[in-house]
């Protein structure tokens, strides 16, 4: 699994409207000169969002984006499957399974990466916007 550009970004997103979050509607212009962003890229980006229901926007002079819901509320996981589309670790993973692979069968390495999938949903699903804005991400326990 590699997270993308989209992915990371989408995160950086996330994290600058929480921290602003007392201000109501940011705009995307303030938002991209704070965190490097070209504005075409995260115009593309805000739309997934937006249309997933993470953001609400407004449109006019004092319009912009705003989380849809409380930072503790909104999980890496769920804003990085938006993004990436999946977080299989491996291709014959993606979709939610080996289904098509001939050889799913007999994989002496599928329960390996079974594991290691619900491993990084589960993590990934216990870091919410907050944890990220307030630097309180857990290490996984092993």
């Amino acid at each position: 699994m590699m997270v993308s550009t989209k992915g990371r970004y989408a995160l950086r997103i996330m994290i600058d409207l929480a921290e602003h979050e007392a201000e109501g509607f940011v705009s995307l212009k303030d938002v991209a000169c704070r965190q490097g962003i070209s504005m075409k890229y995260m115009e593309a980006i805000v739309a997934v969002l937006n249309k997933a229901g993470l953001l609400n926007s407004r449109r006019g002079k004092t319009g912009g984006y705003r989380l849809s819901r409380d930072p503790g509320e909104i999980t890496a996981g769920e804003v990085l499957r938006l993004t990436e589309g999946s977080l299989a670790p491996v291709a014959c993973m993606e979709g939610g399974g080996c289904g098509e692979c001939v050889r799913a069968a007999g994989c002496q390495t599928l329960p390996m990466w079974k594991a290691l999938d619900a491993l990084i949903e589960h993590y990934l699903e216990g870091v919410t916007i907050r944890d990220l804005v307030e630097g309180t991400v857990q290490k996984p326990e092993l």
